[in-house]
């Protein structure tokens, strides 16, 4: 004799027949969209950048995944440190770089870097 959900554990006056075995829902696994973008570093009013990988879901000073180079502005000529190979690394799988660190990928090279890796495949 079943409870009143039909389980055997406990005894209710009323028992109803146990209902059809409910059906598990398999989550899918969010993919996460990884931007390259800035982070901001430095005092106030000297702005220093570092070039990151990060889920696009962070903010901007916020977690992220991985270093991929540095960016200062305010030298003559501005300081653009970036390693190529995390990067084209990371754009074989998918993650997509700001209008700003585009650029400034254009002007590493990591850009060219990458079209030719793509094209070669």
């Amino acid at each position: 004799m079943g409870g009143p959900f039909g389980c055997t554990s406990c005894a209710g006056p009323r028992s109803k027949p146990s209902p059809a075995p409910l059906r598990r829902h398999r989550r899918k696994k969010k993919q996460t969209v990884v931007k390259l973008r800035l982070v901001r570093m430095g005092k106030k009013k000297q702005p220093t950048y570092r070039v990151v990988a990060a889920d696009a879901r962070a903010p901007r000073d916020g977690r992220f995944i991985e270093i991929l180079g540095h960016y200062d502005p305010r030298r003559e000529p501005s300081t653009i440190v970036i390693d190529n190979d995390k990067v084209v690394a990371w754009l074989a799988k998918g993650a997509q770089p700001t209008e700003r660190v585009e650029k400034l990928l254009e002007i590493s090279g990591a850009m060219e870097q990458f079209r030719t890796a793509k094209a070669a495949s």
